[in-house]
């Protein structure tokens, strides 16, 4: 049985395109953090096609920076077939804290 691979492309705060294949049911955080790439979503194509954000997703995005109509949380955006193809543009920036963040942080 051949397993389907998908398509999504970040898009960072330079214009610059990313483009991944991944597996369905990766989300869109964990692809963005295995290649180091800072992340809040803001799914400009196919945002129909997601299912609504809950209250706890649109609780946090309150919180974010630069949010637009389209933002979503990169946890809560699953790959799927509907999604292959998808194009995601990083914001210019994020308020995102990590520990590797603040000096004298070690990374593992």
């Amino acid at each position: 049985m051949m397993i389907y691979r998908l398509h999504v492309t970040f898009i960072d705060k330079e214009g610059e395109e990313h483009k991944f294949e991944v597996a369905n049911g990766d989300n869109l955080l964990d692809i963005a953090q295995s290649q180091d790439l800072e992340m809040e979503v803001e799914s400009d194509e196919m945002y129909e096609k997601m299912p609504e954000p809950d209250d706890d997703e649109n609780d946090m995005l309150d919180l974010a920076f630069g949010l637009t109509e389209t933002s979503r949380l990169g946890c809560q955006v699953k790959m799927n077939k509907e999604l292959d193809g998808l194009r995601v543009k990083l914001p210019s920036m994020t308020r995102n804290l990590q520990a590797s963040d603040f000096s004298g942080a070690k990374k593992s």
